[in-house]
């Protein structure tokens, strides 16, 4: 496993095991899938379909590798503009797309000195959207969730975020995440990764959240995406 207190310092190439990782998982998945499954409406993002997401997704994948990031680029109506824009394309040729972006972003990101690092964490959790509306298990876990892990790590600490020790049901041990140097004692969590992550990303938690416990923090005050 890959150690998140061994992160502090980044790794450029890790963003892009990320991506190719899932990329692994995802894509033999969606080409298995009837077409009626790409127009299932997604919890996690309300009024978005699954090929909505991963429309979204390829878009802003190819936008890195091409050059073409600019100011406002991955605002809602950015977004909203990349969908439309491949509205006329079959199910097929976005996820093509998906895979390109998800083979050839990691160079870039690497090269980028960090402040695309989010977009890699980005995209795996939108994979874990579709993962689970299409009812597949594994949605924000599998084998990308330690490389994750270390990038939600860093990116809390970089971003300020509040201080958080985790004791995870299946990991050997416990994980620091936000920024620890601050006067605010360490909120504690006790619960599973992939439920972690759901926190982290405002998505929503089976079971009302009755499988993880939280103190010292409220669960919306972990979200980073929001």
């Amino acid at each position: 496993m890959t150690s998140v207190d061994a992160q502090d310092q980044r790794d450029p190439e890790l963003p892009g095991r990320l991506l190719t990782t899932e990329r692994d998982v995802l894509i033999p998945l969606l080409r298995a899938r009837p077409e009626a499954d790409f127009a299932l409406p997604t919890a996690a993002c309300p009024g978005w379909t699954v090929r909505d997401v991963l429309a979204h997704c390829s878009a802003a994948l190819l936008r890195a590798v091409e050059g073409r990031l600019g100011r406002g680029v991955f605002s809602p109506e950015s977004n909203d503009r990349d969908i439309a824009e491949r509205a006329e394309w079959t199910n097929a040729m976005v996820v093509d797309e998906l895979e390109r972006g998800m083979t050839e972003a990691g160079p870039v990101i690497a090269a980028a000195g960090g402040v695309l690092d989010m977009l890699a964490l980005g995209e795996w959790v939108h994979s874990g959207d579709v993962r689970e509306t299409l009812g597949e298990p594994g949605a924000y876990a599998g084998p990308g969730q330690p490389h994750a892990l270390v990038l939600l790590a860093r990116a809390t600490r970089e971003k300020g975020h509040l201080p958080l020790h985790a004791d995870l049901d299946d990991r050997d041990e416990p994980l620091r995440f936000g920024d620890l140097s601050g006067e605010r004692p360490p909120a504690r969590y006790i619960g599973g990764s992939a439920t972690l992550v759901r926190l982290y990303a405002g998505r929503p938690v089976p079971d009302g959240g009755a499988g993880y416990e939280l103190a010292g923090a409220e669960k919306e005050e972990l979200n980073i995406f929001g």
